[in-house]
């Protein structure tokens, strides 16, 4: 057999155009073909245009589909391809997939059935309404699948693939059994066949795991999203073109070719894949920064969380020092936040808002004790009918600090952060799984950490991080933080990085970049000398390095007791805000907004006088962009509005 690689799909499409019974949409920037029901037999061509100087199937091979599938019914299989031989209404070779499942399906000699053998692999969700790229791998008894380069699902089987499987006179047919039953009504963008090798080393070399591409038809490949000319497109395609209203959404490959109205500054936007293109635009830009709002709290803040509940509104949770009043949650109503709700809470840290279905959580990290003694963070829900939050679960907890809410593979998980146990700063901190049954949060694993502040979780690409923030381990604040991966159902060490008092993370992206900023508190070694000032000291932006896997340092920013960054973007502008709170002398210091500029990294843009700044959080409302700080020092946080030209 050529080891070549052999492109089923392009073999369908004529060199002149489209053939009889197919379409091209283009979905979220990306195209595929629409294959019609009605002829299956036109989308077929025999084996031998492929098996040009053998007529065996390979006994070894890779097949690699790219698509997008439609909701399928639960007892309905589509078919992908089949080669079937022109005399028989037998499967030699097949692909279909159901609504959880993919089978992979061949015709042995070996077997005395009258029906092929079928290679199943559960649990693959498809029917997303997103692009997915399969890779299956087949040699002998060993079947293995690959959904966006993620970790592969591997079978053993009793029946091998056949050795000398003949395709004389054999026919392949596209996203059809050559009836009209169980055709494919999805998109199909690739289908590669290639022989003798796994081809997952070679699809997964980029970030587009999704849409990797060996071999994908002319009519399908991608054009600049302006046409340097006003030319008639040689394949015209349809599109399901999509405007969306409000605040700046993501601009990705799956959002291509939709625009984005931003009505509050008149502006039609197209997104290219990776960015979005001014078509009408009154240019945005971030002039000032004006007091907005004093927010007066129940006591001093060490925690803000800003959160829209739909079709309910837009909201702020303060993590407040002292019980009682205990923590509030306020309401913006008429363009400022208003008073909407107390809850007991116990010295608390900071809140976490998540969702799980239609469900709506808040939970606290609590730092101290309750009045009876006991110790425990505490998760709320959301009450349709009362309109107000309401105890859900309350969680052993040791001096919580912060809670992380995330998914991974469909499953919800919330981590938190545990400080100290009396003076031990060495415990571990514990992250919770989500149980659909008890409709509880139980414990999934424990990791190591010392006086520990933050966690952040981001992904990239097929892969789930989480960074721990560990600030002191009883004698010294310079102390490593700890980079996670998931692996195999639990989290497992990526990443060490030296970090002096670190209280935050901050992940974020800048067109196809990856950053990662950390906060540094202070500087504190008991068996070293003390330097000149603790608290004056660099935090430090590190971005993600692709080649050699790991995140190294970018640049470093001189901060006072940082304790948090935001970014938020302006207009085309990106921008990092540190909560500076003591530079050794005085809780009055500034805090200050960075640029983005480039080659020359992050520059100070801003300096806005805060007193003790504990937490910053930026979010949109229909009259513009705001930022809000809470000051752990006094009982007043404030809203800035960014002034715009």
């Amino acid at each position: 057999t050529d080891l070549r690689l052999l492109d089923i799909l392009s073999e369908v499409v004529p060199a002149s155009g489209l053939a009889r019974g197919m379409r091209v949409f283009q979905v979220q920037g990306v195209r595929g073909f629409q294959l019609a029901a009605s002829r299956p037999r036109v989308l077929g061509f025999p084996a031998s245009r492929l098996f040009i100087h053998c007529d065996r199937f390979p006994e070894e091979f890779s097949i690699i589909v790219t698509l997008r599938v439609l909701g399928v019914p639960a007892k309905r299989n589509e078919y992908i391809f089949t080669l079937m031989a022109e005399e028989s209404p037998s499967v030699l070779v097949g692909l279909r997939y159901a609504f959880d499942k993919v089978h992979f399906l061949f015709w042995s000699q070996e077997r005395t059935s009258s029906w092929q053998t079928r290679v199943t692999f559960h649990n693959v969700s498809l029917s997303d309404n997103q692009w997915h790229t399969l890779v299956l791998a087949v040699s002998g008894q060993s079947f293995s699948l690959t959904v966006d380069c993620s970790v592969p699902k591997d079978l053993v089987v009793e029946t091998p693939f056949p050795a000398s499987l003949s395709v004389k006179r054999a026919s392949f047919y596209l996203g059809n059994r050559r009836r009209r039953k169980g055709v494919f009504t999805g998109l199909l963008r690739q289908l590669v066949l290639l022989p003798g090798a796994d081809a997952t080393p070679r699809v997964c070399t980029t970030m587009n795991f999704k849409e990797a591409m060996l071999s994908v038809p002319t009519v399908l490949q991608d054009v600049p999203a302006k046409p340097a000319s006003n030319e008639v497109l040689k394949y015209p395609y349809e599109t399901d073109t999509k405007v969306t209203l409000g605040s700046r959404p993501p601009c990705t490959k799956q959002e291509k070719a939709q625009f984005w109205f931003n009505a509050s500054q008149r502006g039609l936007y197209l997104c290219n894949g990776s960015a979005w293109i001014s078509l009408l635009e009154v240019k945005q830009r971030l002039d000032y920064v004006e007091e907005y709002q004093s927010l007066v709290t129940n006591s001093e803040t060490m925690g803000v969380e800003v959160f829209t509940i739909p079709k309910v509104g837009l909201f702020a949770a303060t993590a407040n020092r002292y019980t009682p009043p205990g923590s509030a949650i306020y309401k913006w109503t008429d363009g400022k936040f208003v008073p909407y709700q107390n809850i007991p809470t116990y010295q608390a840290q900071s809140w976490k808002y998540f969702t799980i279905g239609k469900k709506i959580f808040l939970a606290v990290a609590n730092f101290e004790q309750n009045d009876r003694g006991q110790e425990f963070s505490v998760i709320y829900k959301w009450s349709r009918r009362k309109e107000k939050f309401i105890t859900y679960q309350r969680i052993t907890t040791h001096s919580a600090r912060d809670w992380e809410a995330f998914v991974i593979e469909g499953e919800a998980f919330l981590a938190v952060v545990n400080h100290r146990e009396g003076n031990n700063h060495n415990i571990d901190s514990v992250i919770y799984r989500w149980n659909p049954r008890t409709g509880l949060f139980e414990t999934n694993q424990t990791i190591p950490t010392s006086g520990a502040y933050d966690w952040e979780f981001f992904t990239i690409g097929p892969y789930s991080f989480l960074a721990v923030a560990n600030t002191f381990n009883g004698t010294s604040t310079k102390i490593y933080s700890h980079i996670y991966i998931w692996l195999s159902g639990s989290f497992q060490l990526f990443q060490s990085i030296l970090t002096f008092g670190a209280a935050d993370w901050e992940v974020f992206h800048i067109g196809d970049r990856v950053f990662l900023a950390v906060a540094n508190s202070h500087s504190y070694d008991s068996g070293m000398p003390a330097p000149s000032n603790f608290y004056a000291i660099n935090s430090s932006i590190y971005e993600l390095n692709i080649t050699a896997q790991m995140f190294v340092k970018f640049q470093d920013l001189l901060t006072y007791s940082a304790l948090d960054w935001e970014f938020f973007s302006v207009g085309d502008d990106s921008f990092l805000v540190v909560a500076n709170s003591f530079d050794g002398f005085t809780f009055s210091v500034n805090s200050i907004i960075y640029r983005w500029q480039g080659y020359e990294g992050f520059v100070a843009a801003h300096h806005l006088p805060t007193v003790g700044c504990r937490d910053w959080e930026a979010f949109h409302t229909a009259e513009g962009s705001y930022l809000l700080y809470s000051s752990a020092k006094e009982p007043l946080s404030k809203v800035l509005k960014l002034k715009t030209t």
